[in-house]
C-alpha cells in the first residue's frame, strides 16, 4: 500500500487514476478547488477500497495555499510515495490570440502554478530520497500547432521543466514521470467531435498506472501517441508551417 497525494483530484483523468489506487488499498490525500465535487470523489474512493481518503481545498493559482495543503498532507500521512499533479484548463485559442490577459492566465494555470508547486514538492522528495512525482502535461506540448499553440506552449514548458527535474532528482532515487495524454473524452472536451484517436479517462488511467508501476519517465496515454507525435516532430518546419493542424 502507498501514500498518494493527488492535486487536481476531481479532474476526469485524476479521478480515474485514483480509482485504481483505491482498489489497491492505498491511502489517498486529495486536493482540488471544488469542495462539493471533492467530497463526492472521496466518498466514491472510500467505497472502492482505499485505506483512507483525506481532502483539502486549494486554488491552483494560489501557490501559498497549495503549499499549505501539501504540508498538511505530509503531516497527515507521515510519508509520500507518490504525488500526482493533474489539473489544467483547455483555453480558447482564438481568445488567447486577441487577449494578453487570457494568454497570461492560461500560462499561469497550465505551467507556472504547477512549476511553483513542483519546486516545493521536489525538495520534499529529494530529502526523503525516494518516491515518484508524476505530472499530467499533454501531447500538445510536443510541437506547436496553430490550433492550440498557447495551450501547447504552456504544456511544453511544463514538460521541459520536468525533464530538468528528472535529471536533478535521478541520483536521489526519485522518479519523475511526465504523463502525456492525447485526445481524452472528458467534460473539458465535450464540444469536440470524437474520432478513433479519442480515449476514455479509464483507458488513459490504466496506461498511466502501468507506466508508473514500471518506473517510466515519459508516459504517452494511450501508448500509440508516442508514435504519432514522433512522426509529427520529424516533419520539417518548411513543410509543417504550411499544414492546417
Amino acid at each position: 500500500m502507498k501514500d498518494v497525494l493527488i492535486v487536481g483530484a476531481t479532474s476526469s483523468i485524476a479521478a480515474a487514476i485514483a480509482k485504481l489506487f483505491a482498489g489497491r488499498g492505498d491511502t489517498l490525500y486529495l486536493i482540488a478547488r471544488n469542495s462539493e465535487r471533492l467530497e463526492q470523489t472521496a466518498s466514491d474512493l472510500r467505497a472502492r477500497g482505499a485505506a483512507a481518503v483525506h481532502t483539502a481545498t486549494a486554488d491552483a493559482l494560489d501557490s501559498q495555499e497549495q503549499q499549505r495543503c501539501v504540508e498538511e498532507a505530509v503531516a497527515t500521512l507521515g510519508n509520500l510515495d507518490l504525488v500526482l499533479i493533474a489539473y489544467g484548463t483547455l483555453p480558447d485559442q482564438a481568445e488567447c490570440q486577441s487577449s494578453t490577459e487570457s494568454t497570461r492566465k492560461e500560462f499561469e494555470t497550465n505551467a507556472l502554478s504547477a512549476i511553483l508547486l513542483l519546486t516545493y514538492v521536489a525538495d520534499i522528495f529529494e530529502k526523503q530520497g525516494k518516491g515518484t512525482i508524476a505530472v499530467i502535461t499533454s501531447v500538445a506540448g510536443d510541437r506547436g500547432r496553430q490550433s492550440n499553440y498557447v495551450y501547447g506552449a504552456a504544456k511544453g514548458a511544463l514538460s521541459l521543466f520536468l525533464q530538468g527535474l528528472r535529471n536533478r532528482l535521478h541520483e536521489s532515487g526519485v522518479t519523475v514521470a511526465t504523463i502525456k495524454p492525447g485526445f481524452v473524452d472528458t467534460p473539458m472536451t465535450a464540444e469536440f467531435a470524437k474520432g478513433p484517436l479519442w480515449a476514455s479517462p479509464d483507458k488513459v488511467a490504466r496506461t498511466v498506472v502501468s507506466g508508473l508501476d514500471r518506473g517510466a519517465s515519459v508516459i504517452y496515454a494511450p501508448g500509440f501517441w508516442r508514435y504519432i507525435m514522433l512522426v509529427i516532430r520529424l516533419i520539417p518546419e518548411s513543410v509543417f508551417k504550411r499544414l492546417k493542424l
